[in-house]
């Protein structure tokens, strides 16, 4: 994992007691911010996807999804917050302003007067955290735009031992998660979390670590569970889907088997041979990261119709558990694995019980100390009478894939979400929907850039209206023209119209993609 290696020498050497006497300002820093939301404040945004360095590769433009906290910017409507932007490459003047146009009642020179962008002009696959720590140039270019307010922070993507160092570095604490506890965020930690919590999740086995503990734990599995068909790999540092790898059993015939040493054999002989890995891949090569991460083994919860409902939280630095949101995820891929995107909130069926187990695993979580963002994701079978029946899958203490769309329209529209409803409300008591995705353009629109984006959402009159809280946000608007991906969120009255705003954003991005009328 990235967080394992050594650190570069910049003079700041981990300091794990000074760490945990910074963030022991946090309980004042959240009772200032909730009580006085004008109070002066420097906000450092780190949106460094500090993750293994395989997965950062698999992604293709990983700096890219550093524009996912742009949302952040919305801080600056508060007129005594500035605001430190930090990123690989340079993020381009029009895309800064796009985020900028929405702040309600700031003149957008006052915003921008109190914003710095900092870029380390470093476009490789590690972890922007990492870049940072290597330049003592540019760190102390940082600690000098940092006016260390009592209300001072960092918002990071993810809390690793590389934003520890920051937070050291700058003296300022973070709204995240220990690294202590990045454990609980694995798939081996998600797994002990659910048991010690008494959350139904699925039978297998944690803390795997070769072709070896993998073959055991599936031959376990099987004559424990005669129906079994098949089972699941699940690398411990994976994410939105991309870890996971499945192995049918139909073929490997462990019930004909009476000896354990057989049993095994042929487990690891169709490892090799028979694993479907994500994308097509290399069975040898997942193997390979399943050695160096460690993972776990689970039965493959079968079902006609699986859903894949998540559940978002914020554990206070006072210990309150906070229902964020909850949304139904989007899945693609052989499996149905991959995350595509998401609808918001989750069908009304598992809202209920969505929360109760999200409360129930937060509060479990904030009595070990953990702070932060973080999501759950479950996955939920039809049983009898219309009954969903859900089952924990992973525990993300980070800012996951649905965490900047929900953020964003809290920001943009001033609304909240209400549990006791399942919705997100406006002042005015109208509800607001919305789908998100991380790629909403065909391949014909790659190359366009971010301006022509803007113009041509503008054009179509796609462009989120603050008047009616209605329309298309856009992120990861540098990704476009080099990888043709760009992010959506699809604000609507409704959940149709939310449906409707989604379906004419791709239709509109592939039409005009062909075409240069909207260029004025």
């Amino acid at each position: 994992m990235v967080e394992e290696c050594a650190l570069p020498p910049v003079g700041c050497p981990s300091d794990e007691p000074r760490f945990r006497r910074i963030q022991s300002r946090l309980p004042e820093v959240w009772r200032s911010l909730t009580e006085d939301p004008q109070r002066e404040r420097t906000v450092v945004v780190l949106p460094s996807m500090s993750l293994d360095a395989s997965e950062l590769a698999r992604l293709g433009g990983s700096v890219h999804y550093e524009e996912r906290l742009l949302f952040f910017l919305t801080l600056l409507s508060f007129p005594r917050t500035r605001l430190v932007y930090l990123s690989s490459c340079p993020i381009p003047d029009e895309v800064v302003s796009y985020y900028l146009q929405f702040l309600p009642g700031v003149p957008f020179s006052h915003a921008r007067a109190r914003l710095r962008m900092l870029s380390v002009m470093d476009r490789s696959d590690r972890p922007l955290s990492w870049k940072i720590l290597e330049r003592p140039a540019f760190l102390e270019r940082l600690r000098r735009s940092v006016v260390n307010a009592p209300a001072s922070h960092m918002e990071v993507y993810r809390c690793t031992s590389l934003e520890r160092e920051l937070a050291v570095a700058l003296d300022l604490p973070i709204l995240g998660a220990d690294p202590g506890h990045l454990d609980r965020g694995t798939k081996s930690g998600s797994r002990k979390t659910f048991a010690e919590a008494g959350v139904r999740h699925a039978d297998g086995f944690a803390d795997l670590h070769d072709e070896q503990d993998i073959a055991q734990a599936v031959v376990h599995l099987a004559r424990r569970n005669p129906r079994l068909r098949r089972v699941i790999l699940k690398l411990n540092e994976g994410f939105a889907g991309a870890g996971n790898a499945v192995l049918s059993l139909g073929t490997v015939k462990i019930q004909e088997t009476t000896g354990q040493a057989e049993a095994v054999r042929r487990v690891l002989e169709a490892l090799h041979r028979r694993l479907r890995v994500p994308g097509g891949g290399d069975p040898g090569q997942y193997l390979q990261t399943f050695r160096r991460q460690g993972g776990v083994v689970e039965a493959y919860l079968e079902g006609r119709r699986r859903e894949a409902p998540t559940v978002q939280l914020y554990l206070t630095p006072l210990g309150e558990v906070l229902l964020d949101s909850t949304h139904d995820q989007i899945m693609g891929g052989p499996e149905q694995m991959n995350y595509l995107g998401c609808r918001f909130p989750a069908r009304r069926e598992v809202r209920d019980e969505l929360h109760q187990a999200g409360l129930t695993l937060g509060r479990h979580l904030a009595g070990l100390g953990v702070i932060g963002p973080l999501s759950i994701d479950f996955l939920a079978v039809p049983g009898r009478g219309g009954h969903w029946n859900l089952h924990a899958l992973e525990i993300n203490l980070r800012r996951g894939g649905t965490s900047h769309s929900m953020q964003a329209l809290r920001f943009l529209t001033g609304g909240s979400y209400h549990p006791a409803e399942g919705v997100f409300c406006l002042a005015t008591g109208e509800t607001r929907y919305y789908i998100a995705a991380d790629s909403v353009a065909p391949p014909s629109a790659r190359g366009l850039a971010p301006q022509d984006l803007i113009d041509v959402s503008t054009d179509a009159g796609l462009h989120y209206n603050s008047s009616t809280h209605r329309g298309v946000v856009f992120h990861m608007m540098g990704s476009l023209s080099q990888y043709g991906r760009v992010g959506a969120t699809c604000i609507g009255a409704t959940p149709a119209d939310a449906q409707a705003l989604f379906e004419l954003t791709r239709r509109t991005l592939d039409e005009e993609s062909r075409s240069t009328r909207w260029i004025g």
